[in-house]
């Protein structure tokens, strides 16, 4: 018998915020070493959970893109929801598509210029096949009482309607036992994760919908109540930084090519990166006023620093989450194993 390896946080109090649906984070490399499916690794591992749980599958071989189109370290394959140990066969289980390299998806979803030169030889994935996904809007999986979200990164117990936010740089940062902030979302990252780019095969928004420099949310300043109040488990800081960073030397224009979210537009401004203020919309403009990214804000001329500056400063720099606390993986993150 093989022992297949799982990482869990587990339903209920994380210190002060509230976990609704058991987090299960797996490893495809060690799937592989079992000789399973994916549907299979997700299925013995639900087996061994008894409440509502979200079970999400990565390779840390491959790479992805977060909501504002910035490429990572990693990439989810595969999201599932579980309940009682079982997951729904019709509604419980979905995979990510790989997307293959062209000049013509290049010139069409601009930001994916980080590819070649950040993570050459790199499999890509994003979100799910929204041809053949059982769920027709949402790229969501659900059983039971778990939900599982915008591919992954929302979960959600669907009785006590209680949910979290798991950005996928944090969840990068739980496969390679980094270190995390958790807190309250706030206004700032409910104004910045509707700072989308357009994609065909998008993890949050499929088919293009929204070009860079729009808003998804389109909501004014209510944009910033949308998330606020919910809780979150995201990438440190400075992890998030060096993302940031390694995107906008790749030639990444904010407003263009990535979301113009507070977090980028804070980075981009220390670098002297300006962004392509005409093909920001006004209602994004809107949106990022009302957390204070107004456009004198935005043109502000402040401190030029280094990028190992940046990332030394990242928490006094990078506005969003509300009373946080930064953990290491391993402090808040359990291993286990089942056997195969």
């Amino acid at each position: 018998m093989s022992k297949l390896k799982y990482k869990i946080i587990p339903e209920g109090m994380l210190n002060d915020i509230y976990i609704p649906v058991t987090a299960v984070f797996i490893d495809y490399a060690d799937v592989k070493a079992c000789n399973l499916t994916m549907y299979e690794a997700c299925e013995k591992i639900a087996a061994t959970i008894p409440g509502p749980a979200g079970l999400n599958m990565f390779d840390m071989t491959a790479t992805t893109t977060n909501s504002n189109g910035i490429m990572l370290d990693g990439a989810m394959v595969c999201m599932a929801a579980s309940d009682y140990g079982k997951i729904n066969k019709d509604f419980g289980y979905l995979e990510m598509v790989e997307i293959p390299y062209s000049e013509e998806l290049i010139k069409e979803e601009p930001h994916l210029k980080q590819w070649k030169k950040l993570f050459p030889d790199r499999k890509l994935f994003m979100g799910p096949n929204p041809n053949t996904k059982s769920i027709p809007i949402h790229n969501a999986v659900l059983t039971g009482r778990a939900g599982n979200n915008n591919s992954g990164t929302e979960m959600m117990h669907y009785i006590n309607m209680e949910e979290l936010l798991l950005p996928i740089s944090g969840q990068v940062e739980i496969m390679k036992d980094g270190k995390v902030e958790v807190g309250g979302t706030g206004w700032t990252i409910s104004v910045g994760i509707g700072m989308v780019v357009g994609e065909e095969y998008g993890r949050i928004v499929p088919r293009r919908q929204w070009k860079c420099g729009k808003t998804a949310h389109n909501s004014g300043e209510y944009a910033k109540f949308l998330k606020s109040h919910i809780p979150v488990i995201a990438a440190d800081k400075s992890e998030l930084a060096k993302s940031m960073i390694n995107a906008l030397q790749a030639g990444a224009v904010p407003g263009r090519d990535i979301g113009a979210s507070p977090s980028v537009l804070s980075i981009a401004r220390h670098m002297k990166i300006k962004p392509d203020y005409e093909n920001i919309e006004e209602n994004a403009y809107a949106e990022l006023a009302s957390v204070g990214c107004t456009k004198e804000w935005i043109k502000a001329d402040v401190e030029e620093l280094t990028p190992e500056e940046i990332i030394e400063r990242a928490h006094e720099i990078i506005p969003g989450i509300d009373n946080p606390r930064r953990f290491n993986v391993s402090d808040i993150v359990q291993v286990n194993y089942v056997e195969v």
